[in-house]
């Protein structure tokens, strides 16, 4: 074999005989099916932001430009601040996911995504596959290190812009309120005075319900009226919202223990930290001071535990103005020192604050209704199958391991008989099913229960 000199190049050439090279395959280009994202959201930091009208309508010069392909073109007016929180956006990485689309069309990286969850998303379908391209009003992102990282760079400034804005709200609000200006809506008896030149309203007192909220304060300080009776004063003085609703019982317990009206206010709210507010007081600090004390005086009531203990709440209605049955418990100390508890209905009084209708004990309303229970006529009663179901479950007990039997009319007076075993020992559910099965309703009056009477229609003669 020769050696190859300096200036000639040494060849390696295979005998193949008259076998051809051919060339390698070339790859198929599969070009991206698009999805044309936008999006716009109403809050303050994106106000300049193009609307989606007008995003649309500049990707798709783009598309046409580009010869893209646009699947379809998806709107979402919602904000990018929170992960996971748009269901348009959240529903297109599904389907990019599953391979309805392979690219997004979007007017700027930020309609992507202003926070790290969404971002991650984004980029894991570009890491998977999925998402082959994304087209932007004057970039392109693919599955490419420098590009994804551009496309990581440019959403992460968009989260650092959205974190100095709120830290520049919150900043804001504190130099506002350590100025006077509690950053809220006012509450009932004052308005809010827009003046020229300012950058804020001025706080006034409504000339309308300004004092009446300071003579709901006198008048509970004075005369100790309760919240029911202050409800009944504000809608006889014809008292209603800015939107002309009547004020709720809530609602004037909420205006009694409202800080707002002695000139400082609370923020935020919770905090304990109280500032002096520009502007004039509606009632005095010793006028609320001693309201507070009368409002702590009052009975404090564990709403929702207690009254599953009263089981007749809501069977009937009281006779004399047909508001709601309420209960309330009483205690009675007795001379060994022990304390011995009743439960009374009465009158909600919410249709009327001066019904007079009296109270019952709840061992005389089992005691009568039991008596109802006597001459209602067992076939009109809805329960009676049950009942007598569950009265042949323990006659058959009672027969097959007592030996006892009884007749007929001993069976329905049985039933009878644990109509009344549910009235005193059932559970709530069981009286509500049985008082239920009542053709007429059960009213309070005179301190009894009744039977409602129907009215009978006089015929014309």
């Amino acid at each position: 074999m020769g050696t190859a000199t300096l200036g000639q190049k040494n060849h390696f050439t295979p005998a193949l005989g008259n076998a051809r090279i051919s060339a390698p395959p070339e790859k198929t280009i599969i070009s991206p099916r698009y999805c044309l994202y936008a999006r716009k959201s109403s809050e303050e930091d994106e106000r300049q932001a193009l609307s989606i009208d007008s995003q649309i309508k500049e990707m798709l010069a783009v598309a046409k430009r580009e010869n893209l392909e646009i699947v379809e073109i998806r709107r979402e007016s919602h904000s990018a601040k929170a992960s996971g929180a748009r269901p348009v956006f959240k529903q297109l990485l599904e389907d990019i996911r599953r391979g309805g689309f392979t690219g997004i069309l979007t007017w700027a990286p930020d309609r992507l995504s202003r926070n790290a969850g969404d971002l991650g998303s984004v980029v894991d379908l570009m890491d998977q596959g999925f998402l082959i391209d994304i087209r932007t009003h004057g970039q392109r992102f693919t599955n490419n290190p420098n590009e994804k990282f551009l496309l990581m760079i440019l959403c992460s400034q968009a989260k650092l812009e959205n974190d100095n804005r709120g830290l520049n709200v919150k900043r804001g609000q504190k130099t506002r309120v350590e100025m006077g200006y509690r950053p809220c809506l006012v509450p009932l008896g004052y308005l809010l005075e827009k003046q020229s030149g300012l950058g804020r309203g001025k706080v006034v007192i409504d000339p309308i319900r300004g004092p009446i909220i300071r003579q709901m304060f006198e008048h509970t300080a004075k005369q100790c009226a309760s919240g029911r009776v202050l409800q009944q004063w504000l809608k006889e003085v014809n008292f209603t919202t800015r939107k002309g609703k009547r004020i709720t019982l809530s609602m004037i317990y909420r205006m009694l223990r409202q800080h707002f009206y002695t000139g400082k206010f609370e923020y935020p709210q919770g905090s304990g930290n109280f500032y002096k507010g520009d502007y004039e007081p509606l009632v005095s600090q010793e006028l609320f001071d001693e309201v507070q004390k009368l409002l702590d005086l009052g009975p404090k009531r564990e709403w929702g535990s207690r009254m599953d203990n009263f089981h007749f709440t809501r069977m009937f209605s009281c006779g004399g103005c047909t508001s709601g049955i309420t209960a309330e418990e009483k205690n009675k100390p007795l001379k060994d020192g022990s304390i011995r508890k009743y439960i009374y209905y009465r009158c909600t009084h919410s249709r009327n604050l001066r019904c007079k209708e009296a109270s019952i004990r709840e061992e005389d309303l089992i005691e009568q209704l039991s008596e109802i229970i006597d001459t209602v006529d067992l076939d009109e009663l809805g329960m009676r199958f049950k009942l007598e179901e569950e009265v042949a479950r323990y006659k058959k007990f009672s027969s097959g391991v007592l030996g006892q039997n009884s007749s007929p009319e001993v069976q329905s007076l049985d039933v009878r008989r644990y109509a009344k075993y549910i009235l005193r020992e059932g559970t709530k559910d069981e009286k509500h099913e049985l008082l239920s099965c009542l053709k007429s309703k059960l009213i309070l009056k005179d301190g009894e229960i009744q039977l409602e009477q129907k009215k009978k229609r006089v015929k014309d003669c």
